[in-house]
């Protein structure tokens, strides 16, 4: 233990030094160096199949900053994000009351993770986290929404004393072992087997998850009230009574709002759409970082908790490294702070309802535009087989090649020409998933809208541009069989 000199006593020990300016590291100078190597390094050093992938259908920008819902590129381009990070960017980028707070917190110079104290932030973030869902009792704090899944299946079984969890098909809830054993798409799956023993039910079905229950060894259905692949909506009804036949037959109904969570849908959660709702567990994640420190969180009834931590000897039994680290609860703080005061969740729902209404207006003026769904901003543009005979001969073309394409024509030409990113909502999809950040209003619309608009024009002109793209997909993916 150090002890105080003469010319340094207790007090001056106490007092926090003023940081000394970093050597041999200079972040600005290193990236003005190699930031142009960025593709050939990711290549080399990280997923060898992002950048080949990039390159093929022309994403392989470099953009150089970016604010809200807005990228810009070095010549000043400005591009409008309407994937924000796949729901990760609730705020838009660089919003400056969470950048502000994490400043703060780093100048603050807490004394973070001893494992060994209780630090106020998590207690307080959790506080703020329960007032949307007044069920429920505690939060557990990770650092991912497959964790926050991973941390509600183990909950779930041994609160319940059952091994077996159920979930819908075409589920998304993660790519950890245990979250992808409730991982809806075989793609996901295949070659990571044995997994945990979990069953897939229909999305919507309740006498096929009654079946399941009467087994007696479900410990809980797990569920997005709107799947991210496809954007499909839980029937009406449906949760509430799920709900009451996971109850009566002791199983717990776990939410999954890691991309449906935090105001994305118009409400703070999207099983709040349903009344009478109330999940055992729920699963939060992504947008609760402000886009800045990964953080996840899963709120849950107080038995659950108890049963989990049931003695003084099971208390790590479940934990996580970085979970509730001081930078993560005051980006979450923050986050809860603007959007209480920015009104967030009402801007999703009026703004989305806005973008909704625009895109389903235009499905009887093409024929290639089936369906436009969705809640707040979490739209599904859905396209299909046309009706006329040239325009069906090329989707025959493109589906025969493989399914998806046509949607991917309309994402490439959506960034190239009015420099708008987007995404198609899964793989072998004809549905773009619209997941903008929730601080987009009318001039997104707008733009979003007469983008679409010009896109859908040229596809249904047979347009030569579009359609030379679609070949050279179809020969790509022929390639990759």
């Amino acid at each position: 233990m150090t002890q105080p000199t003469e010319a340094q006593g207790p007090s001056e020990l106490n007092e926090p030094k003023e940081l000394a300016a970093p050597k041999g590291f200079d972040l600005a100078r290193l990236l003005a160096e190699r930031g142009a190597e960025r593709y050939e390094l990711h290549g080399k050093y990280v997923n060898p199949q992002l950048p080949r992938m990039l390159h093929t259908i022309g994403f392989d920008k470099f953009y150089e900053r970016a604010e809200g819902a807005y990228f810009w590129d070095a010549d000043g381009n400005d591009y409008l994000d309407m994937l924000a990070g796949f729901g990760v960017m609730g705020l838009g980028r660089h919003h400056p009351v969470v950048r502000k707070a994490l400043h703060d917190v780093l100048d603050a110079s807490l004394a973070d993770l001893t494992r060994f104290d209780c630090q106020p932030l998590p207690g307080l973030l959790a506080e703020q986290l329960l007032k949307h869902s007044p069920h429920l009792d505690r939060v557990f704090f990770g650092n991912s929404g497959t964790e926050a899944v991973e941390t509600a299946l183990k909950f779930a079984r041994y609160a319940t004393g059952r091994g077996r969890i159920l979930y819908a098909s075409h589920a998304f809830h993660g790519l950890t072992t245990g979250s992808l054993s409730v991982n809806g798409e075989d793609s996901f799956r295949d070659g990571f087997a044995p997994l945990l023993p979990d069953t897939a039910i229909p999305l919507g079905d309740l006498d096929a998850l009654e079946r399941e229950l009467k087994k007696g060894d479900v410990a809980g259905f797990v569920v997005e009230p709107i799947q991210g692949k496809g954007v499909h909506e839980t029937p009406p009804g449906f949760l509430r009574a799920a709900q009451e036949l996971l109850h009566k037959h002791k199983a717990l109904l776990i939410a999954d709002e890691v991309q449906t969570g935090m105001g994305r849908t118009g409400r703070f959660y999207a099983y709040q759409h349903e009344e009478g709702v109330e999940p055992d567990l729920v699963c939060v994640a992504k947008a609760l970082s402000g886009g800045y420190v990964p953080v996840s969180a899963t709120l849950g009834k107080d038995w659950i908790f108890k049963k989990v931590y049931s003695s003084m000897d099971r208390v790590l039994v479940h934990s996580a490294s970085f979970g509730a680290n001081a930078q993560a609860m005051a980006a979450g703080l923050a986050v809860l702070s603007v959007m209480e005061n920015d009104k967030t969740v009402e801007n999703a729902r009026r703004t989305g309802g806005l973008l909704k209404q625009r895109l389903a207006d235009l499905i009887p003026k093409y024929e290639l535009l089936h369906d436009v769904r969705g809640q707040g901003l979490m739209i599904g543009i859905e396209f299909g087989r046309p009706s006329s005979l040239k325009l069906r001969s090329r989707w025959t073309m493109l589906q025969a090649a493989r399914k998806g394409l046509f949607a991917q024509m309309v994402v490439v030409p959506l960034l190239q020409k009015h420099r708008i990113l987007t995404q198609v909502s899964g793989d072998f999809l004809e549905v773009i998933k619209l997941i903008p950040p929730l601080v987009v209003g009318e001039r997104e619309v707008d733009r979003f809208v007469d983008a679409f608009t010009a896109v859908m024009d040229d596809a249904h002109g047979g347009g030569g541009l579009m359609w030379d793209f679609g070949k050279t997909l179809v020969k790509q993916a022929v390639a990759n069989r």
